[in-house]
């Protein structure tokens, strides 16, 4: 497939996104609860390339769904900062779970992993500043992160998946650019109910699926 036309807010959406992202793009991961939900979130947002789930911030080596170890369910991020900011990811972590109290297991707990010292003085700040507005301490960690670990094919997209109609029919179109595919991210967003109707619109005017398919996502409007 090529590359779908820019929409008015944002560049062009890469179905067949590379491996390599294109210059400039950079990397956040967060940890905050079960990872389908904030897969979904941030997959919604202008300015994001890519989303992947999986796990970080443990010791165990080859660590999978089954055998997590000490690891934590995580999302990576490959966002634009010319489009949206550290800062404004940071929000979206915000919103998209509980940080007030600790997570009964490791494995979903609320936790920033920076790439760089750049993003783990921004986090720590970021919750300090909530911590003196609010009176509460977030209970959100802040590391360096370490290794990623990519989770299973069958939580990648899973609100996406979800939709049969859909999922499959766009599995099986993108083949292995299924994960990393802009336009991917942005409906599993949308299928998760993040849908801004005028980008939803925008993005189903520019893209080139087949009818059935573009009929099943317009009943999601």
């Amino acid at each position: 497939m090529e590359p779908t036309e820019s929409t008015a807010d944002e560049p062009a959406l890469l179905e067949d996104a590379p491996l390599d992202l294109p210059n400039g793009t950079e990397t956040a991961t967060f940890g905050a609860g079960c990872f389908w939900g904030p897969d979904a979130r941030f997959g919604a947002l202008e300015g994001v390339a890519r989303t992947r789930v999986g796990y970080a911030g443990g010791t165990e080596p080859d660590p999978t769904y089954f055998a997590l170890g000490d690891h934590t369910e995580v999302v990576r991020v490959a966002y634009d900062p010319e489009i949206v900011s550290y800062e404004e990811l940071l929000e979206t972590f915000r919103a998209s779970h509980d940080w007030h109290s600790a997570a009964s297991k490791r494995q979903y707990r609320s936790v920033v992993l920076a790439h760089d010292d750049e993003q783990y003085e921004l986090a720590r700040r970021d919750r300090d500043a909530i911590a003196e507005r609010t009176g509460r301490s977030p209970a959100t960690d802040v590391e360096l992160l370490e290794a990623f670990h990519a989770a299973e094919p069958f939580h990648q997209k899973y609100e996406l998946r979800s939709r049969p109609i859909v999922g499959d029919e766009l599995e099986t179109l993108y083949g292995e650019a299924f994960v990393n595919s802009t336009v991917v991210a942005r409906l599993n967003g949308f299928a998760a109910g993040h849908v801004d109707r005028s980008r939803y619109d925008a993005l189903l005017a520019a893209l080139d699926l087949p009818t059935p398919i573009l009929a099943e996502l317009r009943r999601w409007r």
